[in-house]
């Protein structure tokens, strides 16, 4: 790989502690979900920082596709979704849903664009084969 960008980020305290970027321009306290055992859903946690990574890159990566075919689609939407539960052999694992809308087009032409999108998208493409990345794809205006 042809290295593009790179930038690091610092975490003290795992899941209760804080994360600040080395440029500082995140610079967040994290803590537990209620789900985990947490208070409550009041902070960032690791799976809300992965989600939007996931939902920006991957909006990118739709955009990309989409001026490269030209498509008349409008203005991109994506949501994603990130679970956490427990794997066999007692460890964690992820699982993912992209939830995208490209509205301006038919649901064929947007279920194309996604999946166009999925192949280049840097997070896809980490996490292909690595965990469940469900597609969910609408066309709505």
């Amino acid at each position: 790989m042809k290295e593009m960008y790179r930038i690091g980020a610092t975490a003290t305290g795992g899941r209760e502690g804080h994360v600040k970027s080395e440029n500082g321009v995140l610079d967040i306290d994290v803590r537990m979900p209620k789900g985990l055992g947490g208070k409550n859903d009041d902070h960032a946690n690791p799976e809300m920082l992965f989600a939007a990574g996931y939902a920006a890159c991957f909006d990118s990566a739709l955009t990309l596709v989409i001026k490269k075919e030209k498509s008349p689609a409008g203005e991109t939407s994506v949501t994603a979704v990130v679970g956490i539960g427990q794997i066999e052999g007692g460890g964690f694992g992820l699982a993912a849903e992209l939830q995208v809308n490209v509205p301006g087009v038919s649901q064929e032409e947007a279920q194309g664009l996604v999946e166009k999108a999925h192949l280049i998208c840097p997070y896809s493409n980490a996490t292909r084969n690595n965990i469940d990345v469900k597609l969910t794809v609408t066309n709505n205006d």
